[in-house]
């Protein structure tokens, strides 16, 4: 959440100019009341169903101290968030920091095993203080004063001592203490990040010579008018609509205000045409219909009900045909980040040019249609992220276009194609629009406001009033002649200012409070007009299937075969895993720095074998491996996947490829840079660490921590898949890491889970990892514990794991990783 303010927080800053205090005060403070909430209702829960001393005393000074726990980690991410600035880098600082808080926090490695060298981090570490406060608030409690045979020292104590913690009551007020100075601390620390670190990125747009940004008149639009050639073929196609009528359920709301009817009609039978070499314009006021009618005749309507005829070149439309010879240019200009103009073209025309079309046709159209929009001068550009870098909106909008095109269509549709543009970046996408008809193209266009320039360059109006209805469908005319005689001849209408803009003249005379002030209804004027005859006559003729034609027809639902399909997407996905360092490199520098962190901090401790505690501390460094490095795995995977995925909407919209197959490549891309992840920690830190060297027990360590950062990273993509937004998955993310950290079966083992909870642990994929890490590595050992033990007994006894279980744990760990990622491919 912190990360996602940022942006807006800098713009305040930048222009408000308020200090950064006015802004993380009272961010920290609204929390205040919800963490109290929330704490109280966790301590509550836990601390009676566990079991712990039932004392009034000892419940709200744990309160208290998981109170304070949670405003400083709160403190904490907020503060990395602010150094981070972005949401991978964050999030693997983030990742960082708290395997740091967690190794050295006095739980997976006792004090009197870490190395000097690391003793700071002991110190330094808030969940040290928390832990050592909890267990003497715990532990010193009356049910746990008994006295042990043959000792001094009560049962409580004993239990402290044992791990590292400090048996004095007074560490409760030490913890307090300390805790309060780290809230403080990384609220100022953020206050002071905020202050005077600046965004990563700033807004870069690529930009050309003056060449370019030249702003070219209505006259020019029309005179660019010579036929571009054109490599391949296409049959144009003309598409009529009568009578279409568009409506959807009923709003609750509206039912509660008296609404009877069970349906909204938003689109109430209107006609038309759009004909090959002719620029059409739908226009109408703010919530017209003009965008509804447009997505209705594409066909990206997957809801409501459409009534009335809408046939293509004289056939009824089928949308599983009509998707193959028809383009649509979203308002918003969606592309992959990290991939070139070219091969945004490239990919494009791959998958949705007819398969017997050849690689070497297939580039030399896209260098063509590259021309068609004057996109040659950006060729090896980047597209990047709107707002962020690489391409300006203009050049996104002549890119969405191409994208289009390369696609070879007969009809292509554009939802405000110069929204958001000023004059001089409209002009050079209606020049591009205009070259595009020219082609012979039918072309439909939304459009709001338009310029004169710009609204002369249309060749035919469809005009919608609010409520769906028609009021004019005809040509424009030069000067917008046809459209200004129409409007001035009705009775009443005031003539139109020289020099004014038509667009905004005929909006304005045409407006529901014009209608009322004249006692007229525009539609009824038009469906009694010469001009709704020639448009009905012209429907009629055009529903008529011209002599020796057919209808469309294609064999397969996609233009390239299920195996083409996945190499061009994995094609894709590859060089914009290989583009985006902030997401690969980041996460392979992450796992060299915890795998010397980890090196550093169980330094030879794996080949010790002579206490229980040097078991646990092994199995410590196998737990915060699997557990962090995946959850960082998991974390990070889901800003890269959000991101593309509202191009996969786009794409698959298109019927550009199945699903299967984008889901397929971009698991199958993710094998080779886990794959090195893998090797980078997993030989470093099993050297380091000192566990036994045979080629069988390595092998199987690298085995298992493989499997499970790959299930890890799919299981990310999975949880994204199943939300609407990257926040709510990190959140469902976050509630099973912390399921799954308690039924791993190193905080609580198998044997000691109750009954009725005892099947999770098998459904906990962590869980079948840690059991065949440690039972490979461990399993067989002879060597005797203190106790009298041997280890393969020991670890028999209290974790459940056996050796000769091997097999089972390694097939079910193989169909954890296989079942995340059909998941994965399943969600899509």
């Amino acid at each position: 959440m912190a990360i996602a303010k940022l942006p807006v927080f800098y713009k305040q800053r930048d222009f408000l100019f308020y200090p950064s205090w006015a802004y993380t005060l009272p961010s920290w403070i609204i929390k205040i009341p919800i963490t109290f909430v929330e704490t109280f209702l966790w301590t509550l829960l836990t601390y009676y169903v566990i079991g712990f001393d039932s004392n009034v005393e000892r419940f709200f000074k744990q309160y208290l101290l998981l109170l304070l726990v949670s405003q400083m980690a709160e403190g904490l991410f907020r503060f990395i968030a602010a150094i981070g600035r972005n949401m991978i880098v964050a999030s693997t600082f983030g990742a960082f920091a708290l395997l740091i808080l967690f190794a050295l926090g006095g739980f997976v490695l006792s004090r009197d095993d870490i190395k000097s060298w690391w003793i700071w981090g002991y110190w330094s570490s808030p969940m040290m203080y928390a832990m050592n406060g909890i267990v003497v608030n715990e532990f010193l409690g009356h049910s746990w004063n008994r006295v042990l045979p043959n000792s001094t020292e009560s049962l409580g104590v004993r239990i402290i001592t044992s791990r590292g913690f400090f048996p004095y009551a007074y560490w409760y007020w030490i913890a307090v203490a300390a805790l309060i100075g780290y809230v403080f601390l990384f609220n100022f620390t953020y206050t002071l990040a905020l202050t005077f670190l600046n965004p990563l990125e700033k807004h870069q747009t690529i930009i050309l010579d003056e060449n370019e940004a030249q702003n070219p008149s209505a006259v020019e639009l029309h005179s660019m008018s010579k036929k571009k050639g054109i490599i391949l073929p296409f049959e144009p196609h003309c598409i009529t609509f009568d009578d279409v009528k568009y409506s959807v359920d009923m709003p609750q709301e509206m039912k509660k205000q008296g609404v009877v009817e069970d349906r909204l009609l938003l689109l109430k039978g209107v006609s038309g045409a759009f004909r090959p070499g002719v620029l059409t314009a739908l226009m109408g006021v703010s919530g017209a219909g003009k965008t509804t009618l447009m997505d209705v005749l594409a066909g990206r309507k997957t809801g409501g009900y459409i009534e009335g005829n809408i046939v293509i070149s004289g056939y009824p439309k089928k949308q599983e045909t009509f998707a193959r010879i028809s383009g649509y240019c979203e308002q918003n200009d969606i592309h992959s980040p990290h991939v070139t103009v070219h091969e945004s073209l490239i990919y494009s025309a791959w998958l949705r040019l007819p398969a017997d079309v050849d690689s070497e046709t297939r580039k030399m159209f896209v260098g063509e249609v590259m021309e068609l929009v004057e996109l040659n001068p950006l060729r090896d550009a980047l597209v990047g992220l709107p707002g962020v870098n690489g391409l300006s909106t203009e050049q996104r909008k002549r890119l969405t276009i191409a994208v289009e095109l390369v696609a070879n269509p007969s009809i292509i549709f554009m939802d405000e194609p110069t929204s958001g543009l000023d004059a001089r970046a409209a002009a050079i996408v209606m020049r591009t629009v205009r070259n595009t008809v020219d082609t012979g193209r039918t072309v439909v266009c939304t459009i709001h406001q338009p310029s004169i320039d710009i609204f002369e360059s249309f060749d035919e109006l469809v005009l919608i009033k609010r409520g769906g209805e028609e009021l004019y469908v005809g040509p424009v005319g030069r000067n917008s002649c046809h459209l200004i005689k129409y409007f001035e001849d009705i009775e009443g209408i005031s003539k139109i200012k020289d020099g004014y803009n038509p667009a905004t003249w005929m909006l304005e005379v045409s407006a529901s409070a014009q209608e009322m002030a004249l006692g007229i209804d525009f539609t009824q004027i038009y469906k009694t007009s010469e001009l709704y005859k020639r448009n009905k006559a012209l429907i009629i003729e055009l529903n008529t299937p011209p002599s020796g034609s057919k209808d469309l027809y294609f064999p397969t639902q996609y233009s390239q075969s299920f195996f083409t399909q996945c190499m061009a997407c994995l094609w894709k996905q590859r060089l914009s895993y290989w583009r985006n360092t902030s997401y690969t490199a980041v996460r392979f520098l992450f796992s060299l720095g915890i795998g010397l962190m980890f090196g550093t901090m169980f330094w030879d401790l794996g080949g010790k074998r002579t206490s229980q505690q040097d078991l646990l501390n092994a199995m410590g460094s196998m737990y915060a491996a699997v557990l962090f490095i995946g959850t960082q795995n998991s974390s990070s995977v889901q800003p890269v996947v959000a991101v593309e995925r509202t191009v996969f909407y786009r794409e698959k919209a298109a019927g550009m490829y199945s699903p299967l197959s984008y889901a397929f490549a971009q698991v199958l891309v993710e094998l080779p840079y886990v794959f090195v992840q893998t090797l980078v920690y997993g030989v470093l830190v099993y050297a380091m660490i000192g566990f036994q060297w045979t080629l069988a027990k390595f092998f199987w360590y690298l085995f298992f921590m493989y499997l499970s950062l790959l299930y890890m990273t799919f299981y990310g993509m999975m949880a994204l898949a199943m939300t609407p937004n990257p926040t709510i998955a990190a959140i469902v993310s976050a509630s099973f890491y912390g399921i799954w950290n308690l039924f791993s079966g190193f905080i609580i083992p198998r044997p000691r889970i109750p009954i009725w909870w005892r099947w999770y642990y098998w459904a906990c994929p962590i869980a079948w990892t840690l059991y065949g890490m440690v039972a490979s590595q461990f399993g067989d050992c002879e060597d005797i514990l203190e106790n009298g033990e041997t280890v393969k007994d020991y670890l028999k006894r209290y974790f459940g794991f056996e050796r000769s279980f091997l097999g089972i744990v390694t097939g079910s760990d193989l169909k954890v990783g296989m079942a995340m990622g059909r998941a994965w491919d399943g969600f899509w």
